[in-house]
């Protein structure tokens, strides 16, 4: 249940807490991006008169992948820079721009691989505006505003938690700091593969029990929230790599149990959580549907599942509007 797994009734619930989960501290959970539909259409037209990005709609319950970004448009300008997803709260933008183009995101460089893959995202509370400047290799800079969508959050109540998983003694905080500090670092990876921009896949396939920026509350008590998707498989079901990338962590945690995280490049990496196996070392590279290890219950959780998560450096996004329906 890193982040929470909250199992709809009648079935037992799969929980957990999401790795960084501050043990107190908000709470929260979340659905499938939601665009809101007259902010949609005036990114449209900014799109269509500025002919910068092309902005696919949030695959919501079609799910469409949002796999490598689309070669401009015909019509398009020569340059265009383009993508894949929603500017919306945890939304993650999959795109193109000619080589040798520079991208800042709010001041903060955003890097451009040599074929010209980026990637950018948004966090759950983002703020309504983005403000993303584009340098091409030739010609002036231009400035876009980006205005990001709200999202409502669903709340998920968990009960039946071991005590120690809702309120950690002194030294079990000692070493939830101290794995909460190499997950930071961890996150600061920037590599220049571009293994993000073939999409991703589903790791295991099951019933949804808990959803990406739902509020959380634990025993009763309010806890940071859900950062994560929840996939309710039983114990020992195979966990395959989403996407090409190389194991950065393969390692029990307090919360999330046996968790493995893989990177796909300038700065994404995928969490899976609760193994009962973990099957790869660190530094190894894995293919798009290795297996990485088996779904367990290890770490706070009510039941067995896999806590599946997916980060921008720093910025926890929404996996599932990344995901095949």
């Amino acid at each position: 249940m890193s982040g929470g797994g909250a199992m709809p009734p009648p079935a037992p619930v799969a929980s957990d807490g999401a790795p960084g989960a501050p043990p107190s501290g908000p709470s929260g959970h979340a659905s499938c991006l939601s665009p809101v539909a007259p902010r949609a259409r005036l990114l449209g037209r900014r799109a269509a008169l500025l002919g910068f990005a092309s902005l696919a709609g949030c695959a919501r319950d079609a799910g469409t992948a949002a796999a490598a970004p689309e070669p401009a448009q015909d019509g398009a300008p020569a340059g265009t820079v383009s993508w894949r997803g929603e500017p919306a709260q945890g939304g993650l933008l999959i795109g193109h721009a000619p080589p040798g183009t520079r991208l800042t995101l709010d001041g903060r460089p955003v890097r451009v691989g040599a074929d010209g893959s980026f990637v950018f995202g948004f966090g759950r509370d983002a703020v309504p505006e983005a403000v993303l400047v584009i340098r091409p290799p030739r010609g002036a800079a231009e400035t876009r505003r980006l205005a990001v969508a709200p999202r409502q959050w669903q709340e998920q109540h968990l009960s039946g938690l071991p005590g120690r998983m809702v309120t950690p003694n002194a030294a079990e905080l000692e070493r939830i700091r101290a794995e909460q500090a190499k997950l930071n670092a961890l996150r600061r990876t920037d590599s220049p593969e571009a293994w993000f921009a073939a999409g991703f896949d589903w790791p295991a396939r099951g019933r949804i029990s808990g959803v990406y920026g739902s509020r959380r509350i634990l025993n009763g008590q309010p806890r940071a929230p859900h950062l994560g998707l929840d996939v309710a498989v039983p114990v020992g079901t195979p966990i395959q790599a989403s996407a090409t990338g190389r194991v950065l962590l393969a390692e029990d945690l307090y919360f999330t149990g046996n968790t493995v995280i893989l990177d796909h490049g300038h700065g994404v990496g995928t969490l899976h959580a609760h193994l009962s196996r973990m099957d790869c070392a660190v530094g190894q590279r894995l293919e798009r549907g290795e297996t990485l290890g088996l779904s367990g219950a290890t770490g706070r959780v009510t039941g067995p599942h896999l806590h599946f998560a997916m980060n921008w450096f720093g910025t926890a996004v929404d996996p599932r509007p990344l995901l095949p329906g």
